[in-house]
């Protein structure tokens, strides 16, 4: 990651400075030798970027990369969406106030979200300041979003040192927001006005809010490290005291045995399944469920390693089961004996199994043969018999949703609850557990009181159709929040329904 450096000068007079800035601007641009000023380093080289990506200093407006339908979707699955509520509330009423806009964009110059001062956002759409204009350097030449990026340093860029005139009567100052896991540039946050709002603390502002956003992200990323390490902990523990690391997706180890003999990072390209430590030791790559798990080659006699049983099954995507890294395809009625039997680790009968799954009358005959073949998909030594258990280091999102409630996190069962569990069963174990899960993540949600909660909650496949919750929601959120006039919308269509 880049050393943060501040570019940017106090500024007395903005007027002033506006107009000796347009002198210079075009004495560079006409090539006069003779100009008695020059612009700023960081300004003349990002001019020569811009000018080398032939953007025209004439142009009226950036490109439109993102039209407003596909918007929504990116914001979802872009990382700078879990601090937008942070962003928002440190600078949006600033914005607002001083007669700015706050504007954030992707790693690439895209503005993702805008929020400010309703007054000025007609000017900036005038000039293209608005979701899915990309303002990259090479998109529309020097200005602070665009810049921010290509320096990976917090900048401001007041009038005629933007490249394109069409922004002269603008300053912004804008700072890159960093991937705590990888280092990686995830976006820039930007501050942008009319040219005479020019403030020395603009830079300051939004360099704070960014390491504000970044240590917000880290505060996360430690949390869902937490996660996983509990969560994996047992494929871990199933190498049975040999070396062995669990690994995350971007290649970080979070958790080895022995403890201390592990790099903290280590290269995985896609589809690896062997590579070698700086120390020599050669491990094979192991997918699971979340992560990978690094253990020593196993030898040519029988291995000690516990299997381990990852198990998916709530949402509409389908059940995922994946057995050692390796996923299996499965169908609804397997899915549903290996519910069981993750729900029960102590063992089933067939009598009692068959009753779980098909009520009164379930019969033990049929079971067996169910048994039958789900141990020639997933093996003897994972499905055993005398009773019907699994003899494995199991994993499931049903389990992980459960624990969560019973800690009392609803956020977290929200987060790992992707929906009903197998809503296609109608067994009585699944259709049990599934209510149970239903209403408790609906409770713990409603009881906490939490707006942001709530929101999630009346996105999810859960929380919908949820008129209490839409009740809820449009009498407490802010009448300024921009999430409003849809779960308003939504309450009316839920009624109208009812």
């Amino acid at each position: 990651m880049a050393t943060r450096e501040t570019h940017g000068e106090p500024v007395r007079d903005p007027v002033e400075h506006a107009r000796m800035l347009h002198g210079v601007f075009e004495a560079v641009l006409s090539d006069d030798r003779n100009a008695a000023a020059s612009p700023r380093s960081l300004v003349s080289a990002s001019w020569q970027r811009s000018l080398a990506a032939h953007v025209d200093p004439d142009k009226r407006t950036p490109p439109v990369v993102v039209h407003d339908a596909e918007l929504p979707d990116l914001r979802a699955q872009h990382p700078l969406n879990e601090v937008m509520p942070l962003l928002r509330s440190t600078l949006v009423s600033i914005a607002d106030e001083a007669m700015h806009v706050m504007l954030v964009t992707d790693a690439d110059g895209t503005i993702l979200w805008r929020d400010g001062a309703s007054k000025l956002l007609g000017a900036a759409d005038h000039v293209g300041l608005q979701p899915g204009t990309r303002f990259s350097e090479d998109a529309i030449g020097t200005n602070a979003m665009g810049t921010t990026l290509a320096l990976d340093a917090p900048v401001q860029i007041h009038s005629a040192e933007h490249l394109v005139r069409a922004f002269h009567a603008w300053t912004c100052a804008a700072a890159p927001v960093h991937d705590p896991d990888t280092g990686a540039i995830l976006g820039a946050i930007d501050i942008s006005g009319p040219l005479h709002t020019v403030h020395p603390a603009m830079m300051q502002l939004v360099s704070a809010t960014a390491q504000l956003a970044e240590n917000q992200l880290r505060v996360r990323l430690a949390i869902a490290d937490e996660r996983l390490r509990v969560r994996n902990m047992p494929h871990l523990q199933s190498l049975r005291g040999k070396a062995g690391a669990l690994v995350t997706a971007s290649g970080r180890i979070i958790a080895g045995e022995p403890y201390g003999s592990w790099p903290a990072r280590v290269a995985l390209p896609a589809g690896t399944d062997r590579l070698r430590l700086d120390d020599g030791r050669e491990m094979v790559v192991e997918p699971l469920a979340e992560g990978y798990l690094l253990h020593t080659p196993r030898s040519s006699r029988a291995s000690t390693r516990r299997s381990a049983l990852s198990l998916r099954f709530m949402g509409d995507a389908g059940p995922k089961v994946v057995l050692n890294g390796k996923a299996l395809h499965v169908t609804l009625r397997p899915a549903e004996i290996l519910t069981a039997l993750a729900l029960h680790p102590g063992g089933l009968t067939a009598e009692r199994l068959a009753l779980l799954l098909y009520g009164d009358d379930g019969n033990p005959t049929t079971v067996r043969g169910e048994i039958l073949r789900l141990r020639g998909l997933i093996g003897a030594d994972v499905l055993r018999t005398r009773p019907y258990r699994l003899d494995a280091a199991v994993d499931t999102d049903f389990d992980a949703v459960r624990t969560a409630l019973r800690a009392g996190q609803a956020a977290e069962a929200l987060r790992v609850c992707s929906g009903p569990l197998l809503p296609r069963s109608d067994a009585p174990e699944i259709r049990d557990l599934r209510a149970q899960l239903e209403a408790g993540l609906r409770r713990a949600v409603l009881d906490s009181g939490d707006i942001e909660l709530l929101a999630t909650f009346a996105a999810h496949p859960l929380g919908r159709d949820d008129l209490e919750v839409h009740d809820r929601l449009t009498e407490r959120m802010p009448a300024g929040d921009r999430r409003l006039p849809e779960i308003v919308a939504r309450r009316e269509q839920l009624l109208a329904e009812g």
